[in-house]
């Protein structure tokens, strides 16, 4: 099983889009918990999921128990909490709601997580992947940047 991510935070429509072609991915798996926002561009939800079927071919879910809570994004984003911090919280929360039990592992197959960071070292779109990949068989991890 391979799980790809991506980010859309410094990427044109153009980039985003090519990317996501090029992997070949079947879904894409909205893991923000804000997917609306005027800020979000050509992702905020319903135009990125016309765009990914007219453009791509591809799926579109949201999925927020993938998501941090708003309380956890609040203190990293705008109270200074640590990416240590922040990455210990949502470990456990992703724990608690036994994520590796509730997502079907054939939604991830050939998938790819969204956020917007457009990095994934400091996004959480890598700590669902690599927590999965712990306790799923034979997953593989693609960041495309």
């Amino acid at each position: 099983m391979k799980i790809y991510t991506i980010g859309f935070t410094k990427k044109t429509a153009e980039r985003f889009f090519g990317l996501l072609r090029k992997a070949e991915v079947s879904t894409l798996v909205d893991v923000r918990l804000n997917n609306v926002s005027q800020l979000s561009g050509f992702a905020k939800r319903d135009d990125l999921r016309y765009f990914l079927s007219e453009i791509c071919g591809i799926k579109y879910t949201h999925r927020v128990d993938l998501a941090p809570l708003q309380d956890m994004l609040d203190d990293y984003k705008k109270h200074g909490a640590s990416w240590t911090a922040y990455e210990d919280n949502f470990l456990q929360l992703m724990e608690q709601r036994r994520i590796e039990d509730t997502v079907p592992q054939e939604l991830l197959d050939n998938a790819v997580l969204l956020c917007s960071e457009d990095e994934a070292q400091e996004c959480h779109r890598r700590l669902v992947a690599e927590y999965l990949a712990q306790r799923w068989d034979d997953v593989t991890i693609e960041h495309l940047s």
